[in-house]
């Protein structure tokens, strides 16, 4: 492997072939992982400070170490990869599955030693249809070549719920039932698949393990932030030039990414917001671009880097309008399980109608702030503070906006507001930008 890039030689090969893959050091981390203890493999991986791609930025040494050795439990354990990318804006695991499957399985068959499981699940979203087919097909070719040994690999197609993407309502939809969060205690690595301990780890995350064993913690970490090395895959949406994935260290900053990897705001327009982690989290305004993207720099500024899907929204967007898409899609999307989720989703979205129709009042808009008060903190998963962040965020920082829609009994934009393309993932080829090992 030349460097520590997940997308390594995707460009000059093609690596969705076991031979391709080989051909440039493909598997030679799993054997390396193998001839390991698989204490080795965790510590070496805690000591990498490798943190989860998905959202959270849970350090993965540390879900490692959690999932109890055969000594202490009394059934298997599992490995389970969340590819049930739903995020919008993101769409890097996307891109990993499509053009370096075999990088990925090849980091969940490292997973697997480390916790000393033999069975594999990975979890992909339901509309990834090609995506799928690629991966299948590299499982079933590495199969045939005898790399899994004692290991099974399951590939499961979802059926296109975002709830899934939360790590107990996908162990409840991979066991066959209704897709909905599990109270929590216990947690996944204790009571997980089958309530026997399981790992869940991103699709990216995993995709980052071979390079971890291949050149060691310590080189690694020569790469990205101190508190969080490596690279991530920037996925780059919305009002921008050159929309795409874009494989980077982390901790670079919003403005290099947007006017130097996405060649700037499109058609010239002014850079009005910034979405720094996917729909859910709360917005950037362009005073923020020096922020660093890296999971406590976005935090420290008032945001979370999320997924990394980075979406651009410039002056010809109504933010009510935005806030309407954006809660409509939560309310959709809630499994139902929680009142404050359930209920407020669907009034947050008839108060913010209202506002955008220009029926609002002032009450109403108060009622907006006080009702996201209500639903922050008060659901059994993330999916109810996801729905309000984003809105929250809105309001805080566009106040006048919104209060010129009810001021002025309408939306000043007069139907001349473009959402476009601002909150759905780019189906072009994407643009990837590789990241190199410091010398």
């Amino acid at each position: 492997m030349a460097d520590l890039t997940v997308l390594t030689g995707a460009d000059e090969r093609d690596l969705t072939k076991l031979d391709e893959y080989r051909a440039i050091g493909g598997y030679g981390a799993l054997e390396k992982a193998r001839s390991m203890t698989p204490q080795e493999v965790t510590e070496e991986i805690t000591n990498a400070s490798l943190r989860g791609r998905g959202g959270a930025g849970f350090p993965m040494g540390r879900k490692l170490s959690l999932v109890p050795g055969p000594d202490r439990r009394s059934g298997p354990s599992h490995v389970v990869a969340n590819a049930d990318e739903s995020e919008p804006g993101s769409f890097k695991d996307r891109e990993i599955m499509r053009r370096v499957p075999h990088r990925f399985i090849e980091g969940c068959l490292i997973a697997a030693h480390a916790i000393e499981s033999q069975n594999v699940f990975i979890y992909i979203r339901g509309e990834y249809l090609a995506e799928s087919e690629v991966l299948s097909a590299a499982v079933e070719e590495a199969r045939g070549a005898g790399v899994f040994g004692d290991v099974d690999v399951v590939v499961h197609r979802g059926a296109g719920a975002y709830i899934c993407g939360e790590e107990t309502a996908l162990l409840e939809s991979l066991e066959g039932e209704r897709g909905q969060p599990r109270p929590r205690p216990p947690f996944p690595p204790v009571a997980g698949l089958y309530m026997q301990p399981t790992l869940v780890n991103n699709v990216q995350t995993l995709a980052s393990v071979p390079a971890i064993i291949d050149l060691g913690a310590e080189r690694y970490k020569e790469i990205g932030a101190e508190a969080a090395p490596g690279t991530v895959v920037y996925s780059l949406s919305g009002n921008v030039n050159r929309p795409g994935n874009y494989e980077l260290p982390l901790g670079t900053t919003l403005r290099e990414l947007i006017f130097e990897h996405g060649h700037g705001v499109a058609d010239g327009r002014a850079l009005k917001a910034v979405i720094p982690g996917g729909s859910s989290v709360p917005v950037f305004t362009p005073d923020q671009l020096d922020v660093p993207l890296d999971f406590d720099a976005v935090q420290a500024a008032g945001s979370y880097l999320g997924s990394a899907a980075i979406i651009l929204v410039d002056d010809r967007a109504c933010m009510v309008q935005l806030a309407v898409r954006a809660e409509k899609f939560y309310m959709h999307e809630s499994c139902g399980k929680c009142t404050p989720c359930r209920e407020g989703t669907r009034w947050l979205v008839q108060l913010l109608e209202k506002i955008e129709d220009g029926r609002g009042t002032q009450a109403d808009l108060d009622l907006v702030v006080k009702v996201c008060d209500r639903i922050e903190g008060k659901s059994l998963c993330a999916l109810g503070d996801f729905a309000v962040w984003c809105v929250g965020s809105y309001v805080e920082k566009f106040r006048d906006e919104f209060q010129q829609h009810v001021d002025e009994g309408r939306c000043p934009y007069g139907g001349q507001s473009t959402l476009e393309g601002v909150l759905a993932p780019s189906d072009q080829h994407a643009h990837t930008a590789m990241a190199e090992v410091p010398a």
